[in-house]
């Protein structure tokens, strides 16, 4: 494998490294070790939360490796946006039929999977119980840049580094969810602006336009990054999770279907073993000292710092 990720638990906090000597390309490979470290942060109740970051000394991820979308596309027919949309819906539920991927990926529409398993390894990060972090180290452009705009939180290095989504400069859209969040995120017009104009921003400029939360000094950037992560670890990950999903999910739909899903999500976690312990915790000691809890603000500085009452 050309790509790989290498995992170190902190704590509850997996600081997972990104690698692909010697240019830091992204490529299917990563996508396939995403997609495991996805599955671990849903599955372990023990991840509370995971920072991405690159082992390249400049760079998060450089981009997808161009030399496999062109193998890819000089082996493809050209096809409408309406049959490729089709396409892709029946590329994603082969994938659901067992054995169907090994099936496909043996011909012409391998690629058809590996956009679909990017894409939906993407969407899984953004409705994991898990926090996400990307601790960008250096420049992060296409599909580096759209990993981490999947993540939930996205601090970068200070430095001669750059973030953006240069595909229109080679004739076609971002590919892996850049046009999506970005819209989401910045808004229509920063995000048409910033992907047709297909330049790349400074971590300064990223972060005065909120494409970044911070900008941190190159040599304490994972530190910080890791100790912000593991703060936020010691959430409930059912709460985390169903947060996340009435966020992305339910903050792009019609507000009526927005507060739907929200409702749906708040009914689904409120039994919860996490909840039920978190409320008694409180009603407990409301009880006992006649005070709200939530007004003390020593109570708050300790619950914070835990992640729930207790």
């Amino acid at each position: 494998m050309s790509g790989t990720i290498r995992i170190e638990e902190r704590g509850r906090v997996l600081l997972a490294t990104l690698s692909n000597p010697p240019h830091g390309l992204f490529n299917d490979d990563l996508v396939i070790a995403l997609e495991a470290l996805v599955t671990r942060a849903e599955s372990d109740e023990g991840v509370g939360a995971v920072v991405l970051t690159g082992d390249h000394p400049d760079r998060f991820l450089a981009h997808y490796d161009v030399a496999e979308l062109l193998e890819g596309a000089e082996d493809s027919p050209s096809v409408s946006p309406r049959v490729g949309r089709a396409s892709l819906r029946v590329a994603g539920a082969v994938r659901k039929v067992p054995g169907g991927e090994a099936a496909l990926g043996r011909t012409p529409a391998a690629g058809l999977i590996a956009i679909e398993r990017f894409h939906e390894t993407l969407l899984r990060m953004e409705s994991c119980g898990a926090v996400f972090f990307a601790a960008i180290n250096g420049s992060a452009m296409g599909g580096g840049c759209e990993l981490s705009l999947a993540c939930d939180f996205r601090w970068m290095a200070q430095g001669d580094h750059r973030i953006g989504q240069p595909e229109i400069l080679f004739g076609f859209p971002p590919g892996g969810g850049g046009t999506q969040r970005l819209t989401r995120m910045l808004g229509t017009s920063k995000a048409l602006g910033l992907v047709l104009d297909g330049g790349p921003l400074s971590p300064d400029a990223a972060l005065e336009i909120g494409l970044i939360d911070r900008v941190e000094a190159a040599e304490s950037l994972v530190e910080a990054t890791l100790a912000e992560a593991g703060r936020l670890a010691g959430r409930p990950k059912a709460g985390v999770a169903a947060t996340k999903r009435s966020v992305y999910f339910g903050g792009s739909m019609p507000l009526a279907e927005g507060m739907r899903l929200e409702r749906a999500e708040f009914l689904a976690t409120l039994p919860s073993d996490d909840a039920k312990a978190a409320m008694r915790a409180y009603v407990d000691a409301f009880e006992r000292t006649g005070e709200l809890p939530g007004y003390d603000r020593e109570v708050m500085r300790k619950t914070l710092e835990r992640g729930r009452f207790a």
